[in-house]
C-alpha cells in the first residue's frame, strides 16, 4: 500500500523530537531521501539512523507544571520586588530543575537568574 505524500508545508510543520527528526525533514524537502531510496533501497538504514539520532540528540521539551509549583510560582511572580531570598532561590531551582532537567546550583549571578525566572514565566504563562 502506497504512503500518501506530504507536501513540503507538513514535513516541516511536524514536530521534531530531536535531531533525527530534523535531518529527516530537511532530507525530504530536499529530495534528498527520495535519492537515496532510488539508490539504496527502500530499507536504507535510515529510519535506525533518525533513531539514533534523536536518542543521542532530544531537545528540550519542559515537564508541566505541578499543581503546588504553579501556585508557588503565581505567588512568586505576582511580587513587587526584584529580590530573591535563599529559599525562594531554593525553591525555584527546584522547579526549574524538575520542569527542565537540569542541574543548576544555587548562584549570585543576577544574569543567570535573569535566565532561569524568564524560563519559568514562559512555562508559568503557558498554564
Amino acid at each position: 500500500m502506497a504512503r500518501k505524500r506530504r507536501t513540503k508545508a507538513e514535513i516541516l510543520a511536524a514536530k521534531s523530537e530531536g535531531l533525527g527528526d530534523t535531518v529527516e525533514k530537511v532530507l525530504e524537502v530536499t529530495g534528498i531521501a527520495k535519492v537515496a531510496k532510488w539508490l539504496l533501497g527502500e530499507d536504507c538504514g535510515c529510519e535506525g539512523r533518525k533513531q539514533k539520532l534523536n536518542q543521542l540528540f532530544r531537545y528540550k521539551t519542559p515537564k508541566c507544571l505541578e499543581e503546588n509549583e504553579y501556585n508557588y510560582l503565581t505567588t512568586f511572580f505576582s511580587r513587587k520586588t526584584d529580590q530573591i531570598t535563599p529559599v525562594e532561590q531554593s525553591e525555584l531551582l527546584a522547579i526549574l530543575n524538575r520542569v527542565f532537567n537540569t542541574k543548576h546550583e544555587p548562584t549570585t549571578c543576577t544574569s543567570c537568574w535573569r535566565d532561569y525566572l524568564n524560563q519559568l514565566k514562559k512555562v508559568y504563562e503557558e498554564y
